[in-house]
């Protein structure tokens, strides 16, 4: 597909073009998209952390865990950015880093072990 496509129409009719490819598990072609959302407005959360999502479920991790860490920068209590942060980092190999984003999610969305 040419580059216009992704680029064309207005920033609301990028957003559920977006939506539409991550839904259809298009995750490549939505993070195309979302890129240049994401320039546009970078002040929000939205785009941003469906861009880090779609690029989690296409596998780029460092793309994902860059968007996650300047997500939770600007709202360390923005939960599920911790969670993904904390998957992501998972999923790379690095549990012991993961932990505390892991923890801080759950506690977050009050999800504290029964005892």
């Amino acid at each position: 597909m040419d580059i216009e496509y992704y680029e064309h129409g207005t920033a609301a009719e990028r957003w559920e073009r977006a939506g539409m490819f991550f839904d259809a598990k298009e995750y490549a072609s939505a993070a195309r998209v979302l890129t240049g959302l994401v320039e546009e407005v970078p002040e929000q959360t939205a785009p941003r952390l469906l861009l880090a999502r779609a690029y989690y479920h296409s596998a780029q991790l460092g793309r994902a865990e860059a968007e996650l860490r300047i997500i939770v920068e600007r709202d360390p209590v923005e939960h599920y950015a911790r969670l993904m942060l904390g998957r992501t980092l998972e999923r790379q190999s690095r549990g012991e880093e993961a932990a505390p984003h892991l923890r801080l999610a759950a506690a977050l969305a009050g999800d504290f072990p029964q005892e």
